[in-house]
């Protein structure tokens, strides 16, 4: 379990949850792990197997704290509060927001700054852990990139200029991408980005993992009582999950791009695991699904210092995190919203 902020997150399988007066009580196991007083709580989010008793769930409803609950993958399931009308004010902001391009400008180019940074990030990380082997394109790349941070800040003034940042930076990134993969590169060779379908092993992994976390982020928005379909960089489209997918532009580098690249590179995922249909898109087996679905919830499991919160987090719990405090700044607590940068 894990206290961040006004959050109490509960990931400890067959934890029980109740009261005892104005506190809530954790046990596992009959044990107690935590005791907190209720009124340091805004919300508490429970995975797995967690259960919370009747009667905490309704001193929970009085008192404004928000129950969400999610299966082990991190799937939405509910959320549980009492009478208020705190979520339609919060997501009546979001629209808002969402309406008023230079407003939505504004929350994009924070997201999208993320991105590229965390894109930057990746391969200042390759060239350090290479140096003897890494590519006079990666600095280059590096250094294109760190232009479009630059013009993305003083010159970007509305939605279009944006986006048209965000691709040229994508285009930067993905250009050199081919370079970071190490081994078997015949068979994962990777020239540009395409999906619907993908064309190569390497677009086929890469389309799998920013799946898996689309679902995560937006179980997450969810979780603290946004609307994930409407968003500022993404603008509304039935069916599209808009906010998910603003959001998610944070976590593509630092967890899919550089999951993906792990591993082909450790060699957990080959060749053989994928095929081509006779119209060239690249499928992957079942086998190679399951490892790619072990290895992503193995690596939420692991530890990350978060930049904002300075301490520790579970890296599962980073969609979580950054919906919460997304939900903060749309309720006028904080002076702006934070985004994740991997540093």
């Amino acid at each position: 379990m894990k206290r961040l902020l006004n959050t109490l997150y509960v990931t400890t399988p067959k934890s029980y949850l109740h009261h005892e007066g104005e506190a809530v009580v954790v046990r596992v196991n009959k044990q107690i792990r935590a005791r907190i007083p209720l009124l340091t709580l805004q919300s508490i989010v429970c995975f797995e197997q967690v259960a919370c008793s009747p009667p905490l769930l309704g001193l929970c409803g009085r008192r404004k704290v928000q129950v969400a609950f999610f299966d082990r993958r991190g799937r939405f399931l509910a959320r549980v509060q009492g009478p208020v009308s705190g979520n339609v004010l919060l997501r009546r902001e979001q629209y808002r927001r969402a309406d008023d391009l230079v407003l939505a400008t504004d929350m994009a180019r924070v997201m999208v700054g993320a991105k590229i940074a965390n894109c930057r990030a990746v391969l200042q990380r390759a060239i350090r852990d290479r140096p003897q082997q890494a590519s006079p394109r990666l600095g280059q790349a590096v250094d294109q990139l760190g232009d479009c941070l630059k013009r993305l800040r003083e010159a970007a003034t509305d939605l279009g200029a944006v986006r048209g940042i965000e691709g040229e930076a994508a285009r930067h990134y993905f250009q050199v991408f081919d370079e970071l993969i190490l081994v078997d590169k015949d068979a994962f060779r990777f020239q540009e980005r395409n999906r619907r379908p993908p064309m190569d092993r390497m677009n086929a992994i890469l389309s799998f993992l920013y799946t898996l976390l689309a679902h995560d982020v937006t179980s997450a928005l969810e979780g603290v009582g946004l609307d994930p379909a409407v968003g500022f960089l993404h603008r509304d489209r039935p069916g599209r999950m808009g906010l998910a997918l603003d959001m998610m532009e944070e976590f593509r580098p630092f967890l899919a791009d550089r999951m993906a690249l792990s591993l082909v590179n450790l060699q957990q995922v080959r060749a053989k695991g994928f095929r081509v249909t006779e119209t060239g898109a690249v499928r992957m087996d079942d086998d190679t699904r399951k490892a790619l679905l072990v290895a992503y919830q193995k690596r939420k499991q692991e530890l990350i210092h978060h930049p904002f919160l300075d301490e520790k987090v579970e890296i599962g719990l980073l969609p979580h995190v950054q919906a919460m405090l997304l939900s903060r700044f749309l309720r006028g607590e904080a002076d702006g919203y934070p985004p994740f940068v991997w540093k």
